[in-house]
């Protein structure tokens, strides 16, 4: 049963100049509700996020706030005032907190981020460590809903998965704007899809984003049905009129109105039904090489940093690798080693005679701002030769869901989802031996998602893929390398033995590490000759001593969320520092343990 009714709007309409965005748009959103939005580009999810926040106001309709409920707002690309450290980004929405008790709301805002330095400034993060910061910071000003547009854009899968755990477990209640298929199904219990397909703009259904699908799918038959009996009828009704009806009577009069008021009725339901996809199909080169590409112990670094070593891995016709790793790990970099654009530190790329690569980039510097959609599409003329046949700007332009008005228009003016479009209709240009695509998903809708993977999985050469998308990564790859952050490399099967992995590594400190005494002294007896008397003493303590520390964070970690203290601030700071003196404790241990292994693996 739903909770009272927190947030809500009513009958909105909104549109920019002739282009309407959504007409009669209601819904509310309850205490406890783990709400998303979906909806294709150019449906007006965004605005529809800001006017619930306040921040836009509709042309038409109402926003309902009941009560003294507060929203919070995370945009796309969170902005932050200039100069600001991090420490001061959160103070920035305590306004309404009282005074002492915001240092301990800053500290627990940076300890869910993970943010160790409170002085770094904003503008020195990554767009990924911003994000998490702007996410952290709404949720320590304890909003009654939260409203997120695009949270998972910027994060990495570790983010991402972090992004996720904490909704479920912090948020009072949320709504979520995202294309993110696996992140819709494990926090949603709710979900909502504006469209214009349907009559009222919106459909809404309770549970996961798998049974919207189902319940969708249901619902668009029926309408399917309907509109195929209301054909039926309006075909009836036309062969009267033509038959020579004669508007004499009060009741033939009513006929011919009805009549006309169906027909309407069957030219809205098939606009609304009619379905717009992209046009994607990414070309092959069609060469038969067995072997297009391999990369031998390939290691880099910068700035005396090790971004990754010793890479092994080989690209024939049909493989598709997807590359996993944090923000910062080397992810783009490997791309470029693999494309030929960098060199590496160690190691060799081995490339077939003549092979031709062709790159997506993440950022969208190829793309003029300045330019005229025509342009930016078929730069040479009016036409575009694709797979050897020439097309007309217009089509291609249609092909990508573009209107003919619009090839005028400036890139600039353009969504961050119509910029994608013109990217891709790019790259379809090139037939490509291999295809290195990073981040090709950001800012595309479900439906543009989908056509890319079907695409993508048709593609009969070699393919690198970075992406935060999950459920691609699960659908396409082949094989998964992850890098680590710290310079490892490994490969997996797929994305579900990568998750397994990480899950029993996170579960690793207190499952495989408890071994028995008999177990620890078994190991202690026969590495005993490989260290000195006191390096053997730490060695066979060590494993209790990591426990202990572990157990010792934990307690550290309850005592920091006590709400007893929450407007404790002296407290809290020193509760904080306790846990950060627990967790570098922990972390001294695991490295002397590291130590020790290795003079015993050196040893042998």
């Amino acid at each position: 049963m739903a909770g009272p009714l927190l947030l809500g709007c009513q009958d909105l309409d909104k549109a920019y100049g002739t282009l309407t965005l959504f007409t009669r748009v209601s819904f509310g959103i309850f205490a406890g509700d783990r709400a998303c939005l979906v909806g294709p580009n150019g449906s007006g999810k965004s605005t529809l996020l800001e006017i619930l926040a306040g921040l836009e106001t509709p042309d038409r309709g109402t926003r309902s706030v009941h009560g003294r409920v507060r929203a919070g707002y995370v945009a796309q690309d969170p902005t932050f005032a200039e100069g600001a450290s991090v420490e001061e980004a959160v103070e920035a929405v305590l306004g309404h907190v009282d005074p002492d008790e915001r240092p301990g709301r800053v500290a627990l805002a940076l300890g869910r981020a993970g943010i160790d330095d409170a002085h770094a400034p904003v503008d020195a993060l990554s767009g990924g460590w911003r994000k998490r910061l702007a996410i952290a910071r709404e949720l320590a000003a304890e909003p009654d809903v939260l409203l997120m547009d695009e949270p998972t854009n910027r994060l990495d899968v570790d983010g991402i998965l972090w992004l996720e755990e904490l909704l479920v477990e912090r948020a009072r209640a949320f709504l979520v704007v995202s294309h993110d298929r696996y992140f819709l199904e494990r926090v949603a219990t709710r979900v909502l899809e504006l469209d214009r397909a349907y009559p009222d703009g919106l459909f809404a259904t309770d549970g996961t984003y798998s049974d919207f699908l189902a319940r969708r799918d249901e619902f668009l038959r029926g309408q399917a049905a309907y509109e195929e009996s209301l054909a039926n009828l309006v075909r009836r009704e036309i062969a009267w009129l033509r038959r020579g009806a004669k508007a004499r009577s009060t009741k033939a009069r009513g006929r011919i109105k009805e009549a006309g008021r169906l027909i309407e009725e069957l030219e809205d339901a098939k606009a609304r039904g009619a379905i717009r996809a992209v046009g994607i199909e990414l070309t092959g080169s069609q060469r038969r090489t067995r072997r297009l590409l391999a990369a031998r112990g390939v290691g880099l670094a910068r700035g005396g940093h090790r971004l990754f070593r010793d890479v092994e891995v080989t690209l024939t016709p049909g493989t598709r690798l997807g590359v996993i790793g944090p923000n910062g790990s080397g992810k783009t970099s490997l791309l470029d080693v693999l494309a030929g654009e960098l060199a590496p530190d160690d190691g060799v790329i081995e490339r077939a005679k003549n092979l031709r690569v062709v790159r997506f980039e993440q950022q969208r510097t190829g793309l003029d701002p300045t330019q005229t959609l025509r342009r930016a599409l078929a730069p040479e003329g009016d036409t575009v030769t694709f797979q050897g046949r020439s097309v007309h700007v217009a089509s291609w332009a249609k092909r990508f869901l573009f209107q003919p008005e619009q090839l005028e228009l400036v890139v600039g003016r353009l969504s961050g989802g119509e910029q994608a479009r013109i990217r891709l209709a790019r790259l379809m240009l090139e037939p490509a031996d291999v295809l290195i695509l990073d981040e090709p998903t950001n800012d595309l809708d479900i439906p543009t998602l989908e056509v890319l993977e079907e695409s993508l999985g048709e593609f009969e050469g070699g393919l690198v893929l970075v992406t935060h998308d999950r459920f691609m990564l699960d659908r396409l790859a082949t094989a998964i390398l992850a890098l680590d952050g710290r310079g490892g490399a490994e490969l997996f099967a797929d994305y579900a033995q990568w998750e397994a992995a990480r899950e029993t590594a996170r579960e690793a400190p207190t499952t495989s590490r408890a071994t028995s005494s008999g177990d620890a002294a078994s190991r202690a007896r026969t590495r005993s000759k490989r260290l000195g008397y006191l390096e053997q003493r730490e060695w066979e303590r060590m494993e209790q001593a990591i426990l202990v520390a572990e157990k010792a964070v934990t307690a550290c970690e309850r005592s920091a969320e006590d709400p007893a203290i929450a407007s404790d601030s002296a407290a809290l700071q020193e509760r904080y520092a306790a846990l950060e003196a627990a967790r570098a404790e922990v972390d001294r241990l695991y490295a002397r343990w590291a130590e020790l292994e290795a003079k015993i693996s050196d040893a042998g």
